[in-house]
């Protein structure tokens, strides 16, 4: 990667169409593929410097990567279900950190999702899909960096004014006016703008965020071999009268032989027990519905959308010390176990009341349980029916799962 002002200049002013210093654009006009290349070094070399400075914050002390560990394939390296943030590392987040590897591919958000992008083939609506975050409000990368950079809960800074004066001082602030233009500082909006926009570049680092380095990428190319048992997991995975797992968390190469991705980018709700590790829950009226609120706003009210979270990928699933977007489990095991068992043995997974009756999907209000995903292995199942797993079918997906670490992280 470039590194200092002057190979950040340099860099820049081998493209004449690139972004000059002291212009006041942040939008460069039309690049050649040479130029567009040495644009995105730049950015990427910035950005990277940008992800691991807590100076960004208001606390002085929380950087993205202190989230977002680069030793846990950019996940949390707790098992808490929150991460604590605010400008005194002192307010509580209502959500479980996801990782930042392999959001590459994902597309924009949209209600309606089709297979094919011709609709005149009946093909089927999949419903919500794409976007970033837990809820798909940000649908590039340079939009979701926003949104820690501004949260309260986060990085808490009071606006884009705070932004760029801590980009002032930082210490490749000749950089970020080199790449943005020397007033750039003086632009609140266009500094938090140019600020995301790095971050959201450094993110598309193939290398750090999507090197597809798994060994059952290497199974899947002919250089590796997996275990009966982890084969058997996979034939497991992929059954769709067993696990079922494949039809969200995708397991095989794109017709382009695109690596699979393991997730479809949808939206769907399982009702993950309620947490009540998380503070926002101490108050029983307070419901974290995902695609409807309290974080999303546009489908306020949209009543057939609450309950809704994204399918994340499973890749490096494995290094995870809690698991969906609640941090409720903290064992791959339990996870795979809630989806053979969510409706066979509710007990197992949901609380009681004081008559011994369970309290089944107790975080989502039940207006909103005919949202819920009924697919295999759930499939209509009900309390006493024989699972669509046993325990030692369980292992073995878990097994097949851990196949899914990259090198890099092993």
């Amino acid at each position: 990667m470039l590194a200092g002002a002057a190979a950040l200049a340099a860099a820049i002013a081998a493209s004449s169409a690139a972004v000059r210093a002291g212009n006041g654009s942040l939008h460069p006009g039309p690049l050649s593929r040479a130029d567009a290349f040495a644009r995105a070094r730049v950015l990427t070399a910035l950005g990277q410097k940008m992800f691991f400075d807590p100076a960004l914050s208001a606390s002085g002390k929380q950087a993205c990567s202190s989230c977002h560990d680069p030793h846990h394939a950019f996940g949390p390296a707790s098992a808490s279900p929150v991460e604590m943030g605010g400008p005194d590392l002192d307010r509580p987040g209502v959500r479980a950190v996801p990782s930042l590897r392999y959001l590459q591919a994902a597309p924009a958000f949209t209600e309606h999702f089709y297979d094919s992008e011709d609709e005149g083939d009946e093909s089927v609506d999949n419903g919500p899909t794409g976007g970033l975050t837990w809820d798909g409000r940000a649908d590039h990368g340079k939009d979701q960096a926003k949104i820690p950079l501004l949260s309260p809960f986060e990085m808490a800074n009071k606006d884009a004014a705070a932004v760029a004066a801590g980009l002032r001082k930082a210490a490749y602030a000749d950089d970020f006016k080199a790449a943005f233009g020397d007033d750039v500082f003086d632009r609140p909006d266009d500094a938090l703008a140019a600020a995301a926009e790095a971050l959201g570049t450094f993110e598309q680092s193939p290398a750090d965020f999507y090197p597809y380095s798994s060994r059952y990428d290497a199974f899947l190319a002919g250089k590796a071999t997996l275990s009966a048992q982890e084969l058997h997991g996979r034939e497991l995975f992929e059954d769709e009268t067993k696990g079922n797992c494949a039809s969200c968390h995708l397991s095989e190469p794109a017709n382009d032989g695109e690596p699979p991705q393991f997730t479809d980018f949808g939206l769907i709700a399982i009702a993950v027990p309620r947490n009540p590790a998380i503070p926002a829950n101490a108050d029983p009226a307070y419901a974290d519905l995902g695609l409807c609120g309290p974080l999303r706003t546009d489908f306020k009210g949209r009543t057939e959308y609450c309950g809704l979270f994204k399918t994340p990928t499973l890749r490096n699933v494995a290094l995870r010390r809690s698991f969906f977007h609640n941090g409720e489990f903290h064992t791959l095991r339990d996870a795979v176990a809630f989806y053979a068992s969510r409706d066979t043995d509710p007990g197992r997974w949901y609380p009681r009341n004081a008559d011994g009756t369970v309290q089944k999907y107790d975080d989502l209000p039940k207006a909103y349980w005919p949202n819920l995903n009924q697919d295999p292995p759930f499939d209509g199942r009900k309390p006493g029916d024989k699972p669509a797993l046993d325990d030692a079918e369980i292992d073995d997906i878990v097994a097949f799962l851990q196949t899914l670490t990259d090198a890099d992280q092993r």
